[in-house]
C-alpha cells in the first residue's frame, strides 16, 4: 500500500493525494494550484496518475485548490464517483462551473491580446515553456530524490505582477457540467465503503460549511490489520462564527497535517474585530474607499456577518458595501439552506429570525458592467470582490484602479501565498504590475489574520496532540508518521519540530514523492 503527494506538498495550494493498496486507488482532493505563474503553471504538469486507472475521489471541501482540477480529471478519462458532503457538492457546481467560465473568458482575452501584440505573445509563450519545463522538472526531482528543492524559491524570486489569461483553458464548462453528475454525497459520521477494501468516513473539519476530515480505513487482504489514515483537508478555527469547530480525532496510523499556519499565531478574535472596526473607520474619516480581497466562499459570509454586527453594535458607521462577487453571494444562499451545519449561535440567531448572513443595505454587484461603475460612486464605501491573494477575480480590477491612490486602503484578511500580488503587497512592496500597467503603491495596506478559516500553529499542534495525549509513541492508535502538508516551506519548518516533541514522527512530503502505508 503507497501513498502518493501529487499536489499541496511544500506548497499551500493544489492538494492531491493519491491511495494505492494494489486492489483499488482514491484519489484525496484533486485541487488546482494557484498562485503567481510560475505556481500555477504546475497545474499543466501531468496528473501523475492515469485518472481511468482511479476508482473514485474523497472531495474534503469546495475551495478551488481542492476540486479546482476536477474537471480535468474527468477530461482525461475519470468514471468513478466523488465522494463528499451535501453541502460540499453544491458549493464545488457552484466554484467548478465559475471557473472553467473564467478559465474560458480569460483564454479569448489572451487570444485577442495576441493577435493585436504578436510580439509580446511570443514573449509569453516562451516565458510559459521555460516556466512549464522547470517544475516537470521540480516533479521529477519529487518523485526521485524525496528532500529534493524548495519550488517555493521559483515564488519568492518574481516580481508583484499580475497577468490575466495567457493560457488555454485548463476544461471547458462541457467538462465542468460532465463532472457534476458523479458527485456522490454522505453524511458525517457514517461510514462507507468507496473502493474494494477502503472504508472513508467524514467528518467536520469547520473550515467552510460541508468541509470535512477524512478517516479512511484500509483493509487488508486475508484478514490482516487494518490502516487507518487521517486527512485533515483544511482546519478551521475553533470558537469562529457560523460553523462548528473542528472534530478531535484520536487513532490512525497515519496523519496528513496542513500547516498553512505552522509558525504562526492568529491575534485574539476581539483584538480582529476591534481591528476591521478601526479600519472602517479610518477609510470613513479619509473618505476613501476599503477594499477587502476576499474568497467567495467562507471568507465572505464570515465577513458580511461581523460587518453586520459591527453597525448594530455602534462600533462603525453604515458605509455601503459592495458585495462585488457573484459566486459569494450563490455561496451565502447555499450558506443559508444548511442550518444543520450551524454552530449554536448562529442557529440561536436564525430562531430568532436574524439575518446573519446580511449586512445592512448591501449592494450585490450581478455584473461586469456593474462592477466597474463601483469606481463612479462617492466614497466612503467598503469593497468585498475574490479573491482573496489577487490572482484573479474582480478584486483585481479594483487594485487597479486604487493602488496609486494615497486615500484607498487594502485590507487583506486571509493567507496570501508566496509569489502572489497579495503577498507582495503584504511584504511591503512599492510598485505593482497589473496587465501591464506597473504603478507606485501609494494605498493603505492593512491586514488581519484573526480572519483567517485556517487554524494557526498551536490550534494545528492542539489537533495533532489529539492522537497521542494520554498516551506514548507506539500505543495503539498513535500514529506511525505524520505528513506536514499543504504549506510553504517555512511554516513547514517551523511547525516540524513542534510536532516532534511531541512524541511523534514527523516528515515534510516533496512533490510527487511516494511513501508506503502499513
Amino acid at each position: 500500500m503507497e501513498l502518493t503527494f501529487l499536489g499541496g506538498a511544500r506548497t499551500v495550494t493544489g492538494s492531491r493525494h493519491l491511495v494505492d493498496t494494489g486492489r483499488a486507488r482514491v484519489l484525496v482532493d484533486c485541487g488546482m494550484f494557484q498562485g503567481g505563474p510560475d505556481e500555477t503553471m504546475r497545474n499543466r504538469v501531468p496528473l501523475g496518475v492515469d485518472p481511468a486507472t482511479l476508482d473514485a475521489v474523497v472531495l474534503t471541501h469546495a475551495h478551488l485548490d481542492h476540486c479546482g482540477l476536477l474537471p480535468l480529471l474527468v477530461r482525461e478519462g475519470f468514471r468513478g464517483r466523488i465522494i463528499c458532503t451535501a453541502a460540499t457538492a453544491e458549493l464545488a457546481r457552484l466554484v467548478l462551473l465559475d471557473s472553467a467560465r473564467l478559465q474560458e473568458e480569460f483564454a479569448k482575452r489572451a487570444a485577442r491580446r495576441g493577435r493585436r501584440d504578436p510580439g509580446r505573445a511570443a514573449e509569453t509563450e516562451a516565458r510559459d515553456e521555460k516556466a512549464f519545463d522547470e517544475v516537470v522538472k521540480l516533479a521529477a526531482a519529487g518523485a526521485e530524490a524525496p528532500g529534493g528543492p524548495d519550488p517555493e524559491e521559483l515564488l519568492r524570486a518574481a516580481g508583484p505582477i499580475v497577468e490575466l489569461g495567457l493560457e488555454e483553458p485548463l476544461y471547458t464548462e462541457d467538462d465542468a457540467g460532465a463532472t457534476l453528475p458523479l458527485l456522490l454525497t454522505i453524511p458525517y459520521g457514517s461510514e462507507h465503503e468507496v473502493a474494494q477494501g477502503i472504508h472513508v468516513t467524514l467528518v467536520d473539519a469547520g473550515h467552510i460549511l460541508g468541509s470535512s476530515i477524512v478517516r479512511m480505513r484500509l483493509t487488508a487482504p486475508g484478514g490482516g490489520r487494518d490502516t487507518i489514515v487521517v486527512f485533515s483537508g483544511d482546519l478551521g478555527r475553533p470558537g469562529t462564527p457560523i460553523l462548528r469547530d473542528p472534530t478531535t480525532m484520536s487513532e490512525a496510523d497515519v496523519v496528513l497535517c496542513e500547516s498553512t499556519y505552522g509558525g504562526r499565531e492568529h491575534e485574539a478574535a476581539e483584538a480582529a474585530i476591534a481591528k476591521l472596526a478601526e479600519v472602517v473607520g479610518e477609510a470613513a474619516r479619509k473618505k476613501g474607499v476599503l477594499l477587502i480581497p476576499s474568497f467567495a466562499i467562507g471568507r465572505t459570509q464570515e465577513l458580511v456577518w461581523e460587518l453586520g454586527r459591527l453597525v448594530e453594535a455602534g462600533r462603525i458607521p453604515e458605509l455601503p458595501l459592495y458585495l462585488d462577487s457573484p459566486m459569494a453571494k450563490a455561496a451565502s444562499d447555499i450558506y443559508r439552506a444548511h442550518p444543520e451545519a450551524y454552530d449554536e449561535e448562529t442557529a440561536t440567531l436564525l430562531r430568532d429570525h436574524h439575518a446573519p448572513l446580511d449586512y445592512p443595505g448591501q449592494h450585490v454587484v450581478q455584473n461586469a458592467q456593474e462592477s466597474e461603475r463601483i469606481a463612479r460612486a462617492n466614497p466612503p464605501y467598503i469593497i468585498i470582490a475574490s479573491n482573496g491573494m489577487l490572482t484573479g477575480g474582480r478584486s483585481v480590477g479594483h487594485a487597479e484602479r486604487m493602488l496609486d491612490d494615497p486615500k484607498a486602503t487594502i485590507l487583506f484578511v486571509g493567507y496570501q501565498g508566496e509569489g502572489t500580488l497579495g503577498g507582495h503587497l503584504m511584504r511591503g512592496a512599492e510598485r505593482a504590475r497589473i496587465n501591464g500597467r506597473d504603478m507606485p503603491v501609494r494605498a493603505a495596506i492593512r491586514s488581519l489574520d484573526g480572519f483567517s478559516a485556517h487554524g494557526d500553529e498551536p490550534e494545528l499542534l492542539g489537533w495533532i496532540g489529539g492522537f497521542i495525549k494520554g498516551r506514548r509513541p507506539g500505543d495503539p492508535g498513535v500514529p506511525a508518521k505524520v505528513y506536514l502538508v499543504h504549506g510553504d516551506p517555512p511554516a513547514q519548518e517551523a511547525m516540524a519540530p513542534k510536532v516532534a516533541a511531541l512524541g511523534l514522527s514527523v516528515e515534510v512530503p516533496a512533490w510527487h514523492q511516494t511513501v508506503p502505508l502499513g
